[in-house]
């Protein structure tokens, strides 16, 4: 729901997002999608917590509850004593948990990640998948994952390999030649 298809349609859970208005299509992202971003895309003057606490407080919800739940993201992602620092004050890795936690905290059906575990480290990024495959598994839940990382292969249900524009490969498993 970023970037208009020069044909065809899209529709994410029954919608085709292209015939809602800009307002509507808004709206229908905030309530059902996730981004997380490879260049995580914080609001640099605001600390950790108001970052993750954005999709919250944009639905509505006042600013001290979005906060103790962004709070709670953090804390699963385990990076709590964060919650007061600036962009700036956070290591790479660390900014990449505070906008997982942002993709996250609002409960989408949908998350779409493009490289979430690149700036972690392998534990960081064990308790991210694992996140996600939460998500994934609920019911009426999906995540899609843009990735090189190849720990994530082995928790993925379907993996589509692309190469310059075309799927090379669809299955539940990555071939071994990858």
């Amino acid at each position: 729901g970023i970037l208009y298809p020069t044909k065809g349609e899209v529709a994410v859970f029954g919608t085709d997002i292209y015939r809602l208005s800009d307002a509507e299509l808004v709206a229908f992202r905030l309530r059902n999608i996730g981004f997380i971003f490879q260049q995580y895309n914080l609001i640099p003057s605001i600390d950790a917590a108001s970052n993750a606490a954005v999709p919250l407080i944009a639905q509505g919800m006042p600013r001290a509850e979005a906060r103790a739940r962004a709070v709670e993201m953090l804390a699963a992602l385990n990076i709590a004593d964060q919650a007061d620092k600036l962009p700036n004050q956070l290591s790479g890795g660390q900014q990449q948990r505070v906008a997982i936690a942002r993709a996250l905290v609002h409960r989408p059906r949908l998350v779409v990640c493009d490289e979430p575990t690149a700036a972690l480290d392998a534990r960081s990024g064990r308790r991210v998948m694992d996140l996600l495959r939460d998500v994934a598994v609920a019911p009426d839940r999906a995540c899609i994952i843009v990735t090189h990382d190849n720990r994530i292969f082995d928790l993925a249900d379907r993996i589509l390999r692309l190469e310059d524009g075309s799927i090379t490969h669809d299955g539940a498993h990555m071939p071994e030649n990858h």
